[in-house]
């Protein structure tokens, strides 16, 4: 991991949740921040519904140790720093800039922001977050299978509610345009 990449995750990051989650507190006081139509804000309101009904199980159980943080919230860590460091005038990780520089772009669709958030959250936040953990633990990323697999399960949950969320109804399909029929035709 280079040095940008390991600056870019806080020092007091993955912390596991006691009562309410870090991860889950900064990713509410990102709502505050923007209108409902910023595209950060569009890919952060899907991110936050799907982790807050994840509940106890998207941070884990273990002791309250930065080292034993889950890959969840190693995962989400790594989103929360992009867009704190874009916020902040920084450089965020090169796949996090289609979305960052342009949130607030009139030309671009939520359900474009959304897609774009997920994919860059999948290629790119969720390999250096099972990095993360395989050096914190000592471990291979094939003994990561279990944690591996409930952040699959987290990821498929949250394209299933940008699908639900952002795609028009089966009643505008027949009328909609092209990227429409492409997002649908989309899946992890």
């Amino acid at each position: 991991m280079t040095q940008i990449e390991q600056s870019a995750v806080p020092a007091d990051a993955g912390a596991l949740p006691t009562g309410e989650s870090p991860v889950v507190e900064r990713m509410r006081g990102l709502r505050s921040r923007w209108p409902s139509g910023s595209g950060v804000a569009v890919f952060n309101e899907a991110y936050l519904g799907v982790v807050e009904r994840a509940g106890p199980d998207f941070g884990g159980r273990g002791p309250d140790d930065r080292d034993a943080a889950p890959l969840g919230v190693r995962c989400a860590e790594r989103y929360l720093s992009a867009v704190e460091t874009a916020t902040a005038g920084g450089r965020p990780p090169e796949c996090w800039r289609p979305l960052l520089p342009y949130r607030r772009h009139p030309g671009v669709r939520p359900l474009q922001f959304a897609l774009s958030g997920l994919q860059a959250h999948i290629g790119h936040d969720l390999v250096l977050a099972v990095v993360d953990r395989c050096h914190a633990l000592g471990c291979a990323p094939p003994d990561l299978d279990g944690e591996f697999e409930r952040m699959g399960d987290l990821l498929v949950s949250l394209e299933e509610r940008i699908h639900e969320d952002l795609m028009p109804g089966p009643e505008l399909l027949g009328i909609a345009d092209p990227l429409t029929h492409l997002v649908s035709s989309w899946s992890l």
